[in-house]
């Protein structure tokens, strides 16, 4: 499945910029792959030094940034799971700056952080790779708008595009 099956109607607008940096020639597994590889290999080739800077007052560090990607691949594909299982309840939304700030993910080593994110990814791959395509197509609620389950697991893909994006133009 690639991400220009999708209909515009399947996620809120918010989240186009998401879907649109998905790369159309990949599939969703691929695309996930991709991605693992290259978050793995732009993280670990930062300096220790640098893992704890922020390139403005109130914007978050590098670690604070991999803890994001981790944070939000697990609310995404928990979402993609229960609107595959056809789960009717309106997901609610989360505050990511809430969930930064109580992360402690600056005490956390690159290392322990690493761990987290292929645990998180190797999750999520397991969890689309067992769904039908069926599945992918259930609709459900995000914060009160319709959203598929395949829609819910490329915004995974293209947000962490975005932040390694952000990380090359800010950070590094």
């Amino acid at each position: 499945m690639k991400v220009a099956s999708l209909s515009p109607s399947e996620y809120p607008e918010f989240y186009k910029t998401y879907i649109d940096k998905v790369p159309t020639d990949l599939d969703l597994l691929e695309a996930l792959e991709k991605g693992r590889t290259t978050v793995l290999h732009d993280f670990k080739s930062i300096p220790e030094a640098k893992l704890s800077w922020r390139y403005a007052p109130g914007k978050w560090t590098i670690k604070e940034v991999l803890q994001h990607i981790i944070d939000n691949e697990r609310v995404f594909s928990y979402r993609c799971f229960r609107i595959s299982r056809q789960d009717k309840t309106n997901l609610p939304g989360y505050e990511q700056d809430d969930f930064v700030a109580t992360s402690n993910a600056n005490e956390k080593s690159l290392k322990d952080l690493i761990e987290a994110y292929e645990a998180v990814r190797r999750n999520t791959m397991v969890l689309l790779n067992e769904m039908s395509e069926t599945e992918f197509k259930h609709m459900g609620m995000v914060s009160g708008n319709p959203m598929s389950a395949r829609a819910a697991a490329f915004v995974i893909v293209g947000h962490e595009i975005h932040h390694l994006q952000v990380l090359q133009q800010k950070y590094l």
